[in-house]
């Protein structure tokens, strides 16, 4: 029995993993498309996003089965439920390129974002995939100190993203109302993004562990 539940896991994180890697690809793509007005990639993430929508409930469907035929306890418990949790926020990671890739579109053929962001974009863009590509490694791995250092990338994507609103606020913004409003929730996409794929790590953590992020490191909880 425990065999079974060991390889069953497996399999569920290994859908899980193979979530992420989509959605980092998605990411990757949909910057592409924002920052270069690509109309053709836009339209393929969007196109793509149906792979994730389905990756999603079968995730869902192998959680549920472990729940109904190995009625797990303890530890075991604990992974599943953080398995019900991870799957929500791989999901959402896709949908959040989902919603670059609609705005590209949208603003075709005119780009989206002024010249001088394109930069802070472009970093943002190349976090966001390399924290989904850790992310997919943590779930293969069950590594609690990379899902811990996933931690260290998400501060980095939170500095960009506040030296955004340093961009806004400047007086010499001369792009109106409208494109503001592009660049505060785009930059909101790609911070969402991050956390998504940081609270992967601290649930990876918890499964293993069955510790908080913040007891594994030996701080206290905030």
């Amino acid at each position: 029995m425990r065999t079974v539940y060991v390889e069953q896991m497996g399999e569920l994180n290994d859908v899980l993993g193979h979530m992420c890697e989509l959605a980092g690809v998605a990411m990757e793509r949909a910057t592409q498309a924002l920052l270069q007005a690509d109309l053709a990639v836009a339209e393929q993430v969007i196109s793509d996003h149906e792979q994730v929508t389905q990756l999603s409930a079968q995730a869902e469907e192998k959680a549920f089965a472990l729940l109904a035929l190995q009625a797990p306890v303890a530890g075991d418990l604990r992974s599943v439920v953080s398995g019900f949790q991870i799957v929500a926020d791989v999901d959402r990671m896709g949908a959040l390129a989902l919603h670059v890739a609609k705005v590209a579109r949208r603003r075709h053929p005119a780009k989206a974002l002024p010249e001088e962001v394109n930069g802070y974009f472009a970093e943002m863009g190349r976090l966001a995939v390399q924290l989904a590509n850790t992310a997919r490694e943590v779930l293969t791995t069950q590594d609690p100190e990379d899902a811990f250092r996933l931690q260290e990338d998400d501060d980095a994507m939170d500095d960009l993203h506040k030296h955004l609103f340093t961009v806004l606020m400047d007086r010499e913004w001369k792009h109106g109302v409208a494109a503001a409003v592009d660049v505060t929730l785009l930059g909101r996409y790609y911070e969402r993004f991050a956390d998504h794929a940081v609270l992967i790590g601290r649930r990876v953590i918890f499964q293993v562990t069955g510790k908080t992020p913040e007891q594994f490191a030996g701080k206290p909880s905030e």
